[in-house]
Formats: structure tokens, C-alpha cells, sequence
């Protein structure tokens, strides 16, 4: 079976920062989808306080938590952080996208 979502080393890098820097008592970062537009789909990060019920994807020493609902869009991706001259973020790398 495909693993749902594999993890850089830039994002666990990025990850392991903002667990560290975070005021509040978190596992990891939690990844959702939202629907955007007509045709579309944004991925969603936030702390993962919560993780009754989420699907764990444990990598490079970080915990990423994946909702229910957002596990068919990621499976075989991959999730990455990009750092350039204008802007830094994370960004997924899913074959699934047309």
C-alpha cells in the first residue's frame, strides 16, 4: 500500500521549529483540505492539539496528523518547505492532482 504522505528534510526541519516555537502543548502539525473555488482543493496546517481520530505519518522525528477527510487527496504525496527569496511555505508534491 502507498503511504499516505512522505516527509522532506526541509519540512521536518521547518516542522521540528514551530512545534519548538509554539506557546501551546502540540504532537506535531495537523494537515486538512479545504475546498477552494469550483475546481479545487487547499491544503490546511495547523498545531495538532487534537488527534483523536486522525491518521499519523511519523517521519524524520516529526509527527504529521492527517483528517479523515483529507487522506484519498494525499495519499502518495509529498510534503516539502520551500524557502526563497520572496516567500517560504510548505507545499505538497501530489501525484493525484490534475
Amino acid at each position: 500500500m502507498t503511504q499516505i504522505l512522505t516527509i522532506t528534510d526541509n519540512a521536518a526541519i521547518q516542522i521540528k521549529k514551530i512545534i519548538k516555537e509554539s506557546d501551546k502543548d502540540v504532537e506535531g502539525v495537523r494537515v486538512g483540505i479545504d475546498k477552494t473555488g469550483c475546481s479545487g482543493y487547499a491544503y490546511r496546517l495547523d498545531y495538532a492539539e487534537n488527534i483523536s481520530g486522525l491518521d499519523l505519518v511519523e517521519e524524520k522525528g516529526v509527527k504529521v496528523f492527517i483528517e479523515p477527510d483529507a487522506v484519498m487527496f494525499l495519499i502518495g504525496s509529498k510534503m516539502d518547505y520551500l524557502n526563497d527569496k520572496l516567500t517560504s511555505r510548505f507545499t505538497f508534491i501530489n501525484p493525484n492532482e490534475k
